[in-house]
């Protein structure tokens, strides 16, 4: 671990990252996850919901925001005192995706990494913000920034949905099936990640859409997920949710609903033992997978 966090500093000498995860098999296959057994419970559940989280689901977006990031804190001269570098703060790809599963939401991130790292100089203010005031106001313009160039990146033209999502969202509405998306990202870039990915018409759809804007907890918190199974005026225990990291798992279990991961590169060897599925995209996943999932089936350990 420590071969690839050298530079940023290690987190393995502060916070540990892997605290939430056990050791797992890191292969997975379509196939892995369809042989799971099924063994009948004696309370049934029926599909009502749909809900897909945004980032990792409906687009692999780790590096996109992992660039945007590093775009924002290269434009302010970002140093921290620990770097050993006196080049501006870069997150590597193997340090973020440590970052990214355990943290969600962008000034969470930061903010816990210049409390590990030290609060940092930059072209903002003239000194190292020492109030939380200063720091907070820190924090705020760098994520703005950040944001504004995530949604350059999205603009381009070069991102796509990942596999599967599109047909899944148009089944689930075809049947009557209600549809949200809950993203612990910004608002604002979420809105035009959708706009840009799913389009409009499917985006103007959807029965719910809530950001981290929205909400006073970020995910593993389950705040986002009891908060949008009570404006699509469903239960819980009727609602499935897509998501493709542990921190999304907890979320979801943690608000008492079923889930099914969709994983990507960097959430592939995380502990999904909780969910009612795993599959490596939704290309060959269909609305009546999932309904069978939570009609009156649980996944047998």
């Amino acid at each position: 671990m420590a071969s690839f966090l050298s530079a940023p500093p290690s987190l393995s000498s502060r916070t540990p990252l892997f605290s939430l995860f056990r050791p797992t098999n890191p292969t997975f296959s379509p196939a892995t996850s369809r042989s799971r057994r099924l063994v009948l419970t004696a309370s049934a559940r029926a599909l009502q919901a749909l809900i897909f989280d945004c980032d990792g689901v409906i687009l692999e977006s780790e590096h996109l925001h992992r660039q945007a990031y590093n775009d924002a804190f290269a434009h302010f001269n970002v140093r921290c005192p620990s770097s050993p570098s006196p080049a501006p703060l870069d997150w590597t790809p193997e340090f973020y995706d440590e970052l990214q599963n355990l943290i969600g939401g962008g000034k969470p991130k930061m903010r816990w990494y210049f409390k590990e790292h030290g609060w940092p100089t930059s072209t903002i203010s003239d000194s190292v913000p020492e109030s939380d005031e200063d720091r907070a106001n820190l924090v705020d313009i760098l994520q703005d920034w950040k944001t504004e160039r995530y949604k350059e990146i999205i603009k381009s033209g070069t991102v796509e949905p990942r596999p599967g999502v599109l047909r899944l969202m148009d089944e689930a509405k075809a049947s009557g099936r209600k549809l949200a998306v809950c993203s612990a990202a910004t608002k604002s870039s979420v809105v035009l990640c959708l706009e840009n990915l799913i389009g409009l018409e499917r985006f103007q759809g959807l029965d719910c859409f809530l950001a981290g804007d929205d909400v006073k907890e970020k995910k593993p918190d389950p705040m986002i997920y009891v908060t949008a199974a009570k404006k699509l005026g469903v239960s819980e225990k009727d609602c499935l949710v897509v998501e493709d990291s542990v921190i999304g798992l907890q979320a979801a279990t943690g608000a008492g609903m079923s889930c099914v991961i969709s994983y990507t590169s960097s959430t592939a060897n995380q502990d999904f033992t909780a969910a009612a599925a795993i599959y490596p995209d939704l290309s060959k996943v269909r609305l009546a997978d999932l309904e069978a999932l939570l009609g009156d089936v649980v996944a047998a350990k």
